[in-house]
């Protein structure tokens, strides 16, 4: 979803010819990777890589290791992330399968870049924690908390809370207001969630104009053995 974005706004940009998206390069039927992106601009022609990510930074931790920061579903950390993208990703276009399927095409030497968009979460109750050394300063972040710690936290952060589907985690929420839930509908959204449920991500509102509701924060609520997982 985020790579179509991404398509759809190089293709009505103005200067940029897309020349492939996705492209496959094979060896002998095995396939070794996709070009996420590959465009021409006046600068020449580029090899875009692209990723969205959400990372929480684990507990106890400062926050400036990439390693301190773990994917929601505990199966992702940034360090590894990074590794795998720069190692493997932005190298492939200079591989010599893929410069045999890239002559094909007519497409010479492209310059090979990392776009990795998201949001870093930190914990709750570590408000000093740091972001990566290197990341940019100016990055998106929220926050993360356990289930034991919710009623906690709401008494400290009061507000419309409702949990925001996964398609819509890319965006600032704009909700409108016959879509708002009261309290009592989140609350009982809550008693009804699974004590290992995977982590939700939920936004406070605030009230907007035109009859619509904008996102003022976000937090993920993850169960209460994260990021260690239950036994069994």
């Amino acid at each position: 979803y985020y790579e179509r974005l991404w398509q759809f706004a190089l293709h009505a940009a103005p200067g940029i010819e897309v020349l492939a998206a996705n492209l496959p390069i094979r060896l002998q039927g095995h396939t070794l990777g996709e070009l996420d992106m590959l465009l021409r601009d006046e600068e020449g022609v580029h090899h875009l890589e692209l990723a969205i990510k959400l990372y929480l930074g684990q507990p106890q931790c400062t926050g400036t290791e990439l390693a301190h920061w773990l994917g929601p579903g505990n199966h992702d950390r940034l360090d590894i992330k990074l590794a795998h993208l720069g190692q493997h990703q932005l190298p492939l276009s200079a591989c010599a399968e893929a410069q045999q399927r890239l002559s094909e095409l007519d497409i010479h030497q492209p310059q090979a870049a990392l776009w990795l968009g998201g949001y870093l979460f930190s914990p709750w109750l570590q408000p000093s924690y740091a972001a990566p050394a290197d990341g940019n300063p100016a990055h998106l972040r929220g926050r993360w908390l356990h289930r034991t710690d919710w009623a906690r936290f709401a008494t400290h952060n009061p507000g419309h809370w409702q949990p925001l589907a996964r398609h819509a985690w890319l965006a600032s929420a704009h909700i409108e207001e016959e879509h708002l839930w009261s309290h009592e509908q989140f609350n009982h959204w809550l008693a009804a969630l699974p004590d290992d449920a995977n982590a939700q991500l939920l936004v406070r509102l605030t009230e907007g104009p035109q009859r619509c509701w904008l996102e003022a924060e976000r937090v993920f609520l993850v169960n209460d053995h994260w990021p260690a997982q239950p036994a069994g």
